[in-house]
């Protein structure tokens, strides 16, 4: 088995094009990186620093054509990347010029179809693509036009593969004037240097563990970058390098742990001198291990201060050219709109009565209270781009009670913290609707949500407790099994089983309003799907006969299934999408119009005569579009179907 990477850096380019320093250094780093017996291993790296055209597609087929299956491939590049207008990727070249209108004269760059044509007439089944570039926009509105997420996994996928890429399709990737490397690079080769990349401490390091080592590292300096990986098949288990757990690295994983937030505090001080000394490490070495932790804070500090000094020396109003450089200056940066807002409220006169333009719209933010004294679960997070190719799985955890409901029978309830999110379908979501809008803010206070839809098991034995205000049937729904959802229950139905629960625990037990039920569905996620942009059968359970954005026609069950059957999401909660509708407090309103900003059920002097109630989540039947954490619907409180049921929500905490 041979171990063979061919590093590319592009710095100079013909006239137009920004020329990028730091690319060839990048691959000087990565090559010392690489051919290090003791850490990389390579057999053979190949560095081709400012290539023409006809050299760079000559050695990228080089690469893919003599090897054989057993070999590792790796194929880096740094320099500009560009798409046109259909969104299809491009590797530049010392040749690649532009046209004269700005868009990219394609006849002088490498097209990533290119490349995937020797992926897949290689023999390998281990290949590595690593992408440091701008993914579009690198060249401004005028050459790079996309605006959608360019999918990597269809043009450079195949078995065995994974491509790691310093940023999303709509931003850049940052070299700042005076550095020696790219961002990007910068922390890959410390990942590799020091060993830090190996997360669970085997003495490999695997492509998803550098990929999120260098995640974590911009998320600290550069907020607004996000690396991406693209996956298929077990390309994220692929070992890059070795590393050596020394006392070095246990120390770094140390310091890693006592400086939240950037800062090391006096107690967590005390214990890294306690332990340093113990490791019989060296003051100086302790320090630089120290500085080279908290650089990433660091950095990002003094971006937020250049920002701002800028920002106090402008004129107010801000014109329109004050407002472009600024912006020019935020993404030099690498500074999220969020900050920059934070620090225009600050300085810009009555900042408090300037609406937020659309371009910097705030995320949704999840307040961290102090959390109950509660039992945790933990979990895995997906997430899958527009194919519903995944691109991210992380480890979460969430706080829960459990009720006994009758002997084996529980109910867990997950605590969902509060915070504020936009509710409603996004400007340009595909396959929105008018009833979705107009989108608005909304703040929601802590609570806890069922982790699950009710269950036929959960139903029968509450509906056995005597009546409050109505009778219940045992087993109303169609689709029998019990630990699927209940069905075939009217609203009323719902609200009966609430008070016989209230009276059962002595805790509030209550349907979720629709902004509550939102909220916990998107868990701090502004894309269409907690998911990411698109779902799949093996995701949700709906109508797979239908697709939503590029996702491929998937299985249709025509039934309900086992609750906890699919990954939840950030918060713990299962099966938000599909499944079963759920009902929800709320009479039904045709839009968001003067809708309430606090979370509360929205019911007013008119809707007594409302009978019809508000349905979120689609169901198996339902189309993908129905699905979308956005979509909403009604039906008469007293119609019942197989598709709709629901989930408890508890507003009084007891432990906190």
């Amino acid at each position: 088995m041979a171990k063979i990477a061919l590093l590319i850096g592009v710095s100079e380019y013909a006239e137009g094009l920004k020329s990028l320093p730091a690319a060839v250094k990048d691959v000087a780093a990565m090559r010392s990186i690489l051919s290090d017996p003791e850490i990389g291993g390579f057999d053979r790296v190949v560095p081709l620093e400012n290539p023409d055209l006809q050299t760079m597609q000559e050695e990228i087929a080089t690469l893919f054509s003599e090897c054989g299956e057993e070999d590792l491939l790796l194929l880096y590049f740094s320099g500009h990347g560009i798409t046109d207008e259909f969104g299809k990727f491009y590797f530049s070249n010392r040749s690649s010029r532009k046209l004269a209108d700005g868009r990219l004269n394609k006849g002088t760059a490498v097209p990533a179809s290119f490349v995937h044509d020797q992926m897949e007439n290689c023999e390998s089944r281990r290949m590595v693509v690593i992408l440091d570039c701008c993914n579009s926009g690198a060249f401004g509105a005028n050459v790079a036009r996309d605006e959608g997420t360019i999918d990597f996994s269809r043009q450079l996928g195949g078995e065995g593969r994974i491509v790691l890429t310093s940023s999303s399709a709509i931003e850049y990737s940052f070299e700042r004037s005076g550095e020696e490397l790219a961002v990007y690079t910068r922390y890959l080769v410390e990942g590799l240097r020091t060993g830090a990349a190996d997360l669970d401490e085997d003495g490999l390091i695997s492509a998803n563990e550098l990929h999120e080592f260098v995640r974590t590292k911009l998320t600290r300096a550069m907020p607004s970058m996000h690396p991406e990986r693209y996956v298929v098949r077990d390309g994220e288990k692929i070992v890059l390098a070795r590393a050596f757990v020394d006392v070095a690295q246990k120390y770094r994983k140390l310091v890693e742990q006592y400086c939240a937030e950037g800062e090391i505090r006096p107690a967590g001080r005390r214990m890294l001198d306690r332990r340093a000394q113990g490791f019989g490490l060296d003051a100086a070495v302790a320090r630089q291990i120290e500085d080279e932790v908290l650089q990433p804070y660091r950095e990002h500090r003094a971006n937020l201060a250049e920002y701002e000094e800028v920002l106090r020396e402008c004129k107010f109003p801000l014109d329109e050219r004050d407002r472009r450089e600024l912006k020019e200056l935020q993404q030099e940066l690498g500074l999220t709109d969020e900050s920059v807002l934070e620090i225009e409220r600050r300085i810009v006169p009555d900042a408090k009565d300037v609406e937020v333009p659309a371009s910097v719209e705030p995320k949704p933010t999840i307040k961290e209270p102090l959390k109950p004294s509660l039992p945790v679960f933990s979990f895995e997070v997906i997430t899958v781009n527009d194919r519903g190719q995944e691109i991210d799985r992380r480890q979460s955890q969430a706080n829960y009670r459990r009720e006994e409901l009758a002997k084996g029978v529980f109910l867990d309830m997950v605590w969902i913290p509060g915070g504020t999110f936009w509710m409603g379908a996004a400007e340009g979501e595909l396959e929105a609707e008018d009833i979705e809008k107009p989108r608005h803010q909304v703040t929601i206070e802590p609570f806890f949500m069922g982790k699950y839809a009710v269950t036929q098991a959960q139903w029968k034995a509450i509906a056995q407790f005597p009546k409050i205000n109505r009778a219940l049937e045992l087993d109303p729904s169609k689709f029998k099994g019990n630990n699927r959802p209940v069905e075939r229950i009217f609203w009323e139905d719902a609200i009966e089983f609430c008070e016989r629960l209230t009276r059962k625990t002595g805790e509030r037990y209550r349907l979720p309003s629709e902004a509550e039920w939102e909220y916990a569905c998107r868990a701090g996620t502004t894309t269409p799907f907690h998911f990411g942009e698109t779902i799949t059968f093996d995701l949700v359970n709906y109508n797979g006969n239908n697709t939503y954005a590029y996702a491929a026609k998937g299985k249709y069950r025509k039934t309900t299934i086992d609750v906890g059957s699919f990954p939840p999401n950030a918060f713990g909660l299962y099966e938000m999408h599909g499944n079963v509708w759920e009902w929800c407090a709320d009479p039904w309103h045709d839009s968001y119009t003067n809708a309430p900003v606090d979370g509360r059920v929205w019911e007013v002097e008119s809707d007594r005569e409302n009978n019809r109630r508000v349905l979120r989540g689609g169901s198996w039947f339902n189309s993908p579009r129905y699905c979308r954490s956005a979509a909403r619907l009604f039906n008469a409180a007293g119609i019942r179907l197989n598709l709709n049921g629901f989930r408890v929500v508890c507003s009084a905490p007891r432990t906190l």
